[in-house]
């Protein structure tokens, strides 16, 4: 969900509340302090790629659910695995190809340069979770297949 222009992801508290977890709980999993847990369930920062990850394969919840891409949870998901920058670069470039964008307009798409998108498709960078969320929501694909967690693309 975005307001303000930021990214609110309200499962982080539910799923995080469900499992009967304090937020400082949650932070001391993640390694990161209370404060800046606080501030991804707020959405006064978004929660890192990497550390959204952490939280799927620590709560057992893919990525599409968790940020409200989809309303049901699914079974198709590989959990308990690190990310893959390589691979999350060659599914972002196999999606830019399938789609008829050139790098230079998914870099307008997403207010970043194309050298950006460029060091994401080449495994160089991992991809801001923003980003990959504003690929997901618009173009109808899942994070979790960006990610390499899922075989299908479809959310």
């Amino acid at each position: 969900m975005i307001i303000n222009d930021t990214v609110i992801f309200p499962r982080l508290t539910n799923i995080r509340e469900d499992l009967d977890l304090s937020q400082n709980k949650m932070a001391e999993h993640l390694k990161v302090s209370q404060a800046t847990y606080s501030r991804w369930e707020t959405g006064k920062e978004i929660i890192p790629l990497s550390k959204l990850n952490e939280y799927c394969n620590y709560t057992k919840h893919s990525m599409d659910y968790i940020c409200g891409i989809i309303n049901t949870e699914r079974n198709d998901i590989n959990l308990n695995k690190a990310l893959d920058k390589k691979i999350i670069g060659t599914r972002l470039e196999l999606f830019r190809i399938q789609n008829g964008l050139f790098q230079y307009q998914l870099a307008e798409f997403l207010n970043t340069t194309q050298s950006t998108i460029s060091a994401y498709e080449n495994g160089k960078t991992l991809i801001l979770t923003a980003f990959i969320y504003q690929i997901a929501k618009e173009y109808n694909i899942s994070m979790d297949y960006l990610c390499g967690n899922r075989k299908i693309q479809e959310p």
